[in-house]
This record gives structure tokens, sequence and C-alpha cells, in this order.
């Protein structure tokens, strides 16, 4: 499929090159008139408020932390700011992608070390980068089925230490040493060792139907919609200048400071932001198709530490808690396509579903937040989004969505700058969202990500009128 986009791309009527720099416009947003969006639930679900950890370069201050000491505070994080009294919590989901062994449900490990009451069920998700969207979308069902009334949702994940396996042949000879009753059956176990047995098996981020790597994947479609070096390189810098700039305004009032285990040191903000030059940039090589793909390290997500965590509830329990929510979670939908040529293109299939769900257009969206893999994947999306040969082969669809407006979009950054901890990104995004429909001003809001396996989310948020900015 890849070089048939390519070529069809080719010979379409495209818009032109997206001018990042546009991105950075100061130009006042242009509210779109009220509108309603159905309750599907019949409980007005809320999103009370949203924490996260700072999300840190693995390897650095949390690379001798467990997964579930971060979660722990995020959690507790979530408490504090919220003033929630555990007690009251019915139900808590938290998600994660590369699962620490001994922690294999990390929900309830983090939740018990974080105090809650061992009376308090807990489940782990996992769905790849959607893992806590999966972890919230869970608890709306579970809140409008009448199960519980009060969820956390969250997630965490920890590439600074990720579980190493043996190989297959060396697991099987340790297991069948563990059944051995002699000392000669031992033995002999042991002198069929061969060298290649010691070869261990790494984790990778790649793809288990087709083997290939996500930034394999992200060069191969950025070279199919024409996305540029220079494009992507502007894009990326665009991301750490908003993030940073979000950071020194005091936007970022989601973060929760740890303190890391084992030291005196508070962490309280990310440290993954590097604003650089456009020519800085330039120099740096191709990361994964050499020497002539697009995707570098400064264009691309980073392995990243870091833990999310929200509360949402009904309106009608919010209310009689004294809490004042800053959202509604309205709508949400789940995508899936080819997860070999079309791996990263699940907002430009979730966006169109979503808003035809909510009964809204394009121009009703206030805020957007995409999850950013890869400046590639973003721009190439905007592009599928504003292709109506796309729409029309390959969607099923007359025509085209349209791409969001760049004025409205990740104005605080996104997974290239702040950081990618793949289960806690979801949450991320929706606090982020909400804080950003209150800060401008904003009606409705429009989150959507790719996932690992050709998967993706969509998700509706409507400011909610008691919405207050922390």
């Amino acid at each position: 499929m890849a070089a048939l986009l390519v070529n069809n791309f080719a010979r379409s009527s495209l818009p032109q090159a997206i001018n990042v720099s546009r991105c950075i416009s100061t130009a006042p947003t242009v509210l779109s008139p009220r509108k309603s969006i159905k309750d599907r639930t019949g409980k007005n679900i809320v999103f009370v408020d949203g924490v996260r950890t700072p999300f840190l370069l693995s390897g650095t201050d949390y690379a001798k932390m467990m997964p579930h000491e971060v979660a722990r505070h995020s959690l507790m994080g979530l408490l504090n700011k919220t003033k929630l009294p555990k007690e009251l919590v019915d139900y808590i989901i938290y998600g994660t992608v590369i699962q620490e062994v001994k922690t294999s449900n990390i929900a309830r490990e983090a939740a018990l070390t974080a105090g809650f009451s061992d009376k308090t069920p807990a489940h782990t998700v996992t769905m790849a980068c959607i893992s806590s969207n999966q972890g919230i979308t869970t608890g709306i069902g579970m809140i409008a089925a009448g199960a519980y009334e009060i969820i956390v949702a969250g997630g965490v994940e920890m590439m600074s230490d990720v579980p190493i396996r043996h190989s297959r042949k060396m697991r099987a000879l340790m297991l069948r040493a563990n059944k051995a009753k002699t000392p000669l059956q031992k033995l002999q176990l042991l002198a069929s060792i061969r060298p290649d047995y010691f070869i261990p098996e790494l984790p990778a981020v790649s793809e288990f139907s087709s083997g290939e790597t996500m930034g394999h994947s992200a060069d191969r479609l950025a070279a199919s919609f024409k996305v540029s070096r220079e494009e992507q390189d502007k894009y990326a810098l665009r991301s750490h200048s908003m993030a940073n700039d979000a950071f020194n305004k005091g936007y970022m009032t989601d973060i929760v400071p740890v303190k890391v285990s084992g030291s005196d040191k508070i962490v309280d903000k990310d440290n993954g932001i590097r604003v650089s030059t456009s020519e800085a940039l330039a120099k740096l090589k191709p990361a994964f198709i050499k020497p002539h793909g697009t995707v570098t390290a400064a264009n691309s997500s980073f392995l990243t530490d870091g833990a999310s965590a929200c509360l949402i509830m009904s309106e009608e329990k919010a209310k009689q808690l004294g809490l004042k929510p800053k959202c509604y979670l309205r709508d949400f939908i789940y995508v899936s396509q080819d997860p070999k040529d079309q791996l990263l293109l699940g907002p430009t299939y979730a966006t169109p579903k979503v808003l035809e769900r909510a009964g809204l257009q394009m121009s009703d969206i206030d805020v957007w937040e995409f999850h950013e893999a890869f400046a590639g994947q973003i721009l190439a999306n905007f592009r599928a989004m504003d292709s109506d040969w796309f729409a029309q082969n390959y969607m099923g669809r007359s025509s085209k969505v349209g791409s969001p407006e760049l004025s409205k979009f990740n104005n605080w950054g996104g997974s290239l700058s702040i950081g990618h901890p793949f289960a806690a990104t979801g949450v991320r995004l929706t606090v982020h969202a909400a804080n950003r429909l209150i800060r401008e001003d904003g009606t409705f809001g429009l989150i959507a990500a790719c996932a690992a396996g050709g998967q993706g989310v969509g998700m509706i948020v409507e400011r909610h009128p008691d919405g207050q900015a922390s």
C-alpha cells in the first residue's frame, strides 16, 4: 500500500505542504456557536481532574524505582489535589504496556502502596499507547451500567527497566531442569546447553504481526504522504517550544512532584523538553531508514518513564461531594486498520467517526490534543484527513473530514516534547484538553491517538460550567 499511496498522492490534488510556522500563531481563537451533545449514558459522566508525575527520559531519575512506586505518586497526587477521601473510590483501572512481571496487576499493587483499602478492586488494561484512554472509557461503561460511582483511571510506563528474557531454548531447558529428579538427569540437561541458548530476547518497539519497528513505519508513512524532513523538524521544534512556553507560564498544573526513592531529590518538571534550532535539528542523521530516511531522534517521541491518574464520576455524584469537574466525557470510539501500512493513522480514522457520533463538525472543536508519536506521523495524518482521495479509497467516505486548525492544535506541546510513557499518555491528553478548554474559553475538545497494532482512539470532551483553571 505504501507505494500505492505515493503514486496516487503524486497524481492527486493534494493540499499544499503544511506551513508549520503558522502553528505558532497567536491570533485569537474564534469560538464556535454553543452546541449540545446527547448524553448516551444517562449519567452525564464528568472528568473531575487528572494529574501526572513529571515525564522523564528513561534512564534518568526514576531509573531505580519500580513502576508501581511511580504509579503510587500519581494516585496520591490525585487524592491530594481533589481532596477526595480514598475510601470513596469504588474501583481503580490502570494501564501498562511493558509489564513488570513481579506486579502483573499493577493497578492493584499501586493502589495498595498508595494507601487505598484492600477492599477496593483494581484491574490492569493494556492497549499500547491508548491504554489509559481505555482505562477512562472502561470506567465510563462501569458508571453508565450503575456498577460503580467513583472510578480512578490512569497508566504507568517504566522504560528504564524492562523485562529481558532468556531465549526460548534456555527457558525450556530450565523448566525441564526444574522437573529433573536425579543429579544425573540435571547433568544431562546441562550438557545439552549450546552457546546460542544464552542469547537474550530483548523487548523492542515493534509490531509482532509485521516485525517492523514503529520508527520504520513512521518513515515509510512520511514518505508515502510526502512529508519532508524539514517539515518534520519544524513541527518537532514547535512542540518543544510550545511545551517550554506552557511550563514557564504555569499551565502544566497536572504535574505532581515526586520524591525519588533512595534520595532526597524531588522532581517537579518534565526533563525531555529541548528548545533547539532548525539548524541543529537538520544535522541529525536518520534514526531508522539509513541513509535516506527522514525520522530522527529529534522528531520522534522518546522512551519515557512516568504515570498518570484521573478521577471520573457522574455529574450528580460530583455535586454531592462538592467537586467542580473540569469537563464532561461526552463520546468516544476505537478504530483499527492495517497494522503495517496504516499503523499510525488512528487519528485519521477516529476523528470523523467520533465527530459524527457527537453530532459535531470540525469547526466546532476549540481544542485539539493528538498524541505525537512522530512529527511525520502527525503531518501524515493531517495530509490523510485533508484528502478526498484517501477518504474515498481507504475510508469508504465520500469526502475528506479536513485537518485541524493548527492554531488550536497541541498548543502546550505534545508527546514529542513532554514525553510518552505509553500507558500514561491518554490521561495526559485528556487533562490537557480539559485545562486548555478552561484557559482558552472553549467548549469542545477532541482527543485522538494512534497505537501499536494499527489501532486508535477518538474522544470528545465538553467543558463543564464549573470548570476552573488550576
